[in-house]
């Protein structure tokens, strides 16, 4: 890394760390830029990697070359470079048996998903080549195309945007190679199955079917290759895209389920399923004979729909037009009204296409789980979406910021912990950091009986007329006083202003973020009517018998509501976290419009904020800002001092405490710990960096003068060999 400070200001510092004005954000960004328009994309932040989304391929920069070029090297002898952090993880998993995981964080198009994917091709590559180990590799690697097909979505963003959290542990045995995985999921943005936003697709998968399936495929599945012709395939009037090839990724898909081995049965059922989720979009209801009935209004897509997931056809109209309620120990048969019947056939759409995604990641850990009980480390790899503010934020932005605030609390909280134990371990005094604790916004939404869930849930859950607006009457009297929430009634007239009667403003780490209630209650409440659970657990389908169980339709208790289990699952993701050891990707989009070369500064600005990069430069900055082994710093710098050039005799601690008296280091300027060298401020180090440079100049003179005079001095004595030998010539020659 040393190497570049002499270019810095054409191309800026490749670890940020080495910024003079690290408080500046305008410093940070302009080094970013300066880095972006030279084609280099990554930066350091200490361990931290940003990556800066190119739009575009850049040449020799992946590949089995690079990768080669990386390996076993440490983190700071090479520029910048995913494979770096790829290489560090693994090392110290294999070399200290630590548990890895690293975190790849970012907004939708910032480049999360390509990143997740480098890392897992490099981590592939590491191993050798034998039978189990290349099975478990591909069925890693192909994994990822199954999960891209059914998780993600063409947004206005992102062409190629992960609508869920995912994340993966890879299993490695103590030589290295892995054997095994496990997938976890987090929050699938199930509501784009039924809604999407002008200029967006639903989930891939929709797509790839009427492309890439056969004219039999589809004529089994009454489907026709048009997307146009089902309403929630083109809500967002974008069925194709041209970046994206839905014949050619089905191809793959279906290649990826082979390998993973996936049964055909399990194939085709898969197919019937997202087929008859096609065609549910496509009922539609008309009022019936009495007031406050409903009837589907063309009865012939039942049967074929009932065809599709293999139940009974009368069972199933039944289940879209009525509901049946339990009062007093009676079941009643109670019809739907058109409104109610809509509710139940997106209801039904939506928790169809979850379960099943649930099914197929469950599916696909038992093709990567291994059955070994030799211990083993593992390489956990976090791809979750970054922080949110759009227009309009609903309920899912709502905990996808509420998740990144967490991950925010516990990457300071591990930061923090890395830094000290560095200090602890080199004997260096510990300086106490100033920095923002977003433990008081993580309180406020999920704190036991008085956060935004607790008041959420007992919404839902209490009797009488409940709403989106008796929900919120609910928050500004349990936490309308807390310092981060805002709301209509409890700002003042300014602030009125600026929210409506329907809304509420959360203080976040990365900025003020408003909410709009709509939705709220329902999208908590998640509610499936029980009619529609018996009708799909009614089915020979094999996937769906799976996904909707007996067992559920017996169980008298209500199901925890999707906060809830979002907050849940995101306790349990924290624990998992906390127990490794962390490394960190930190992805920056450009631009909204995915050109490549385009840096627009405003963006940038934005995303730095709530990636939470500053707060961290300030804690890798709060002490020294540059840190090196002995071995290294001597044996680059060590030309600048008489004493220790060319060669140091004595221990490196030594040559070091040498080496800085020479080049006129005060105390607060460096500290010399147990193994290492701390240097506090940028200038010093670029000064000594520059210093060196000049004495290349002036070693480079000096070789070449004594590599000249060796030169000459052997042709002087070629030529006197060669005179020497003529005169005895002569001699030898000389008549008596």
């Amino acid at each position: 890394m040393e190497s570049s400070i002499a270019k810095r200001d054409k191309i800026g510092v490749q670890d940020f760390v080495l910024l003079e004005d690290y408080r500046s954000e305008n410093a940070f960004v302009e080094n970013l830029k300066k880095r972006y328009h030279e084609n280099l994309i990554y930066t350091y932040i200490g361990s931290v990697l940003v990556s800066v989304n190119p739009y575009k391929t850049i040449q020799g920069l992946y590949g089995a070359d690079t990768m080669s070029e990386y390996r076993g090297v440490n983190l700071y002898e090479l520029p910048p470079h995913i494979y770096a952090i790829a290489d560090s993880a693994y090392r110290s998993m294999r070399e200290e048996a630590l548990d890895q995981c690293v975190l790849i964080s970012g907004e939708s198009g910032a480049g999360k998903t390509e990143a997740s994917k480098k890392m897992l091709h490099y981590l592939a590559s590491c191993s050798g080549h034998m039978g189990d180990v290349d099975r478990v590799k591909e069925r890693l690697l192909q994994s990822n195309p199954v999960l891209e097909a059914f998780g993600n979505a063409k947004t206005i963003r992102n062409d190629n945007s992960s609508r869920f959290g995912k994340y993966m542990d890879i299993e490695f045995d103590f030589k290295g190679s892995p054997v095994g995985g496990h997938i976890k999921n987090y929050l699938l943005e199930k509501s784009r199955v039924v809604t999407q936003a002008q200029g967006e697709r639903n989930f891939h998968i929709f797509y790839q079917l009427l492309a890439g399936a056969g004219n039999s495929l589809l004529s089994d599945l009454q489907l026709q290759s048009y997307p146009e012709r089902y309403r929630l395939l083109c809500q967002g009037d974008c069925t194709m895209v041209k970046t994206i090839d839905d014949r050619a990724d089905f191809m793959l898909v279906q290649q990826a389920l082979s390998v993973l081995g996936f049964h055909d049965k399990e194939c085709q059922s898969l197919w019937t399923i997202v087929s008859s989720i096609i065609h549910l979009g496509n009922l539609s209801y008309v009022s019936g004979d009495t007031e406050g009935t409903s009837r589907v209004s063309d009865s012939d897509n039942i049967p074929a729909l009932a065809k599709l997931l293999q139940c009974a056809g009368d069972i199933l109209e039944r289940s879209l037009t009525h509901r049946t309620i339990e009062a007093r120990g009676e079941k009643l048969l109670t019809p739907l009204s058109v409104e109610q019947a809509l509710y139940a056939r997106d209801a039904l759409a939506k928790s169809t296409y979850e379960r099943m995604f649930l099914w197929l990641v469950h599916r696909l850990n038992s093709s990567l789980q291994n059955e070994s009980k030799v211990r083993k480390n593992v390489m956990g790899l976090l791809d979750i979406y970054g922080f949110e503010i759009f227009v309009v934020n609903s309920f899912e932005q709502f905990c996808i910021n509420y998740c990144n605030e967490k991950l925010q609390q516990v990457f300071i909280e591990l930061t923090l912990k890395s830094e000290q134990e560095e200090y602890y371990q080199e004997n260096i005094e510990w300086e106490p950091v100033e920095y923002f604790n977003n433990k008081i916004i993580c309180d406020l939404v999920e704190e036991k009986h008085k956060g935004i869930i607790a008041i959420l849930d007992e919404e839902c859950l209490r009797p009488g007329e409940v709403s989106d607006d008796t929900f919120l009457e609910r928050l500004c009297k349990g936490v309308g006083k807390h310092a981060h929430f805002l709301s209509h009634q409890t700002t003042d007239y300014e602030g009125r202003k600026t929210l409506a009667r329907n809304e509420f403003r959360l203080s976040h780490y990365a900025g003020d973020v408003t909410y709009s209630i709509n939705g709220f209650v329902d999208k908590n409440n998640d509610l499936l009517y029980r009619d529609l659970k018996e009708a799909m657990s009614s089915s020979c389908n094999i996937i769906l018998k799976k996904i909707f169980t007996a067992e559920e339709l017996q169980s008298k208790k209500r199901p925890p509501t999707a906060a809830t289990q979002f907050k849940t699952s995101l306790a349990e993701l924290m624990v998992i976290l906390m127990s490794k050891q962390p490394s960190y990707i930190r992805c920056i989009k450009p631009n909204d419009d995915k050109r490549p070369g385009v840096l627009q500064e405003s963006i940038i600005f934005h995303q730095v904020k709530y990636l939470g990069l500053m707060e961290n430069l300030r804690v890798r900055r709060a002490g020294f800002c540059y840190r090196r082994p002995f071995a290294v710093f001597l044996n680059r710098y060590k030309s600048l001092c008489p004493k220790t050039w060319p060669t140091w005799r004595g221990s490196e601690k030594d040559g070091i405490r040498v080496l800085c008296v020479h080049l006129g280091y005060t105390s607060d300027q460096y500290k010399i710990g147990r193994t290492k060298i701390f240097i506090r401020f940028p200038k010093t180090l670029f000064e000594t960096e520059d210093r060196f440079q000049d004495r290349k100049h002036e070693l480079v003179t000096q070789i070449t003068a004594i590599f000249r005079m060796y030169r000459q001095r052997k042709v002087y004595r070629k030529m006197q060999w060669s005179g020497m030998s003529n005169s005895a010539h002569v001699i030898l020659w000389k008549p008596y």
